[in-house]
């Protein structure tokens, strides 16, 4: 058969559905995580991979107790399922589009810094002219926001930091710019010393950094010395409690230390090398013209949704 490849032979025995389970697996690192993720039983999970494996007569993971690694074959299996993942997604979108105009699911991707409730009024707005269409709000971090978008898991970005990944295929534009503050608690060691702090002060002391959510795209990683300890965290509302509660030090957004030095939870510090201010940006993939679309593109224009989302935690809770 002309342009026959040594993976068809796997493919032609997948689902869909097996593909998903095996791209889950691969990223959760275990048969139970992505038992988790899909809301599944984990027998079902381990059953589906048993049977495939018998199918194609390959073993696609390597267990070792409770974790679980893709083999060589594995890994060559989902490099292709995934392209078949994504066109699925694509073309049952086009789809549900074509009938109505409308996309049926919307996905809306936004930095860990960003509070989603700053969206209320938004979404109340949407869900005016558009209740049929199932609204999904998507937190990443770091890199993650653009992952999500690059990798179709979100359809629009509403406050990714920091300039997108090389290679286009979006559109992007500027919403706001945040700064940051440098804060440790009271009762930080760092918190008595009286001049601005350099590296040496720093490498004694833990870092709290939070952890790119990237899958697919090179995980960022900011502001770490070298030999630096670190205590990584999911997201910044973690970072934030834990410098507040004195487990570590590093940078927050103003909008969320300005009113925690006032309440007297940190304290700022001048450090020789500050973080310059971060850009937001509303991003989307070229060329895709959905109506739920261009709505959320439209108000997100006029309605400058910025300085509602970037508040403080404590007065957002």
């Amino acid at each position: 058969m002309a342009g026959y490849r040594f993976q068809d032979a796997y493919l032609l025995k997948l689902s869909l559905d097996a593909l998903q389970i095996i791209d889950t697996i691969a990223r959760r690192g275990s048969f139970a995580g992505a038992a988790k993720e899909l809301f599944r039983v984990p027998s079902t999970i381990s059953y589906t991979v048993s049977k495939l494996e018998d199918d194609l007569g390959v073993r696609l993971f390597d267990r070792f107790g409770p974790k679980v690694t893709l083999t060589p074959a594995g890994q060559a299996l989902l490099k292709e399922g995934r392209y078949l993942l994504r066109a699925a997604g694509d073309l049952e979108s086009r789809v549900r589009r074509v009938a109505s105009g409308w996309e049926t699911d919307f996905a809306i991707g936004m930095d860990s810094v960003l509070g989603a409730g700053g969206l209320q009024p938004d979404i109340e707005a949407f869900y005016e002219v558009a209740d049929h269409t199932r609204l999904r709000i998507v937190r990443e971090s770091l890199g993650g926001t653009w992952d999500a978008l690059l990798d179709r898991r979100v359809d629009l970005l509403v406050g990714a930091a920091g300039d997108g990944p090389s290679g286009g295929g979006y559109t992007a534009e500027p919403i706001g710019t945040s700064s940051f503050v440098f804060a440790v608690a009271p009762h930080h060691p760092l918190a008595a010393l009286d001049h601005a702090l350099d590296k040496a002060d720093l490498l004694p002391y833990r870092a709290i950094t939070v952890s790119d959510s990237a899958r697919v795209l090179g995980a960022r990683t900011v502001g770490i010395l070298f030999g630096q300890a670190t205590l990584a965290v999911p997201d910044m509302r973690t970072k934030y409690e834990f410098q507040v509660q004195g487990l570590g030090f590093g940078f927050l957004p103003e909008a969320w230390a300005r009113p925690a030095i006032a309440r007297g939870q940190l304290i700022e510090k001048q450090v020789v090398e500050p973080k310059p201010d971060e850009t937001f940006y509303l991003a989307w993939r070229s060329a895709e013209d959905g109506a739920a679309l261009t709505w959320w593109i439209d108000r997100m224009r006029t309605s400058s949704p910025f300085a509602r989302m970037a508040v403080d935690p404590c007065a957002a809770a």
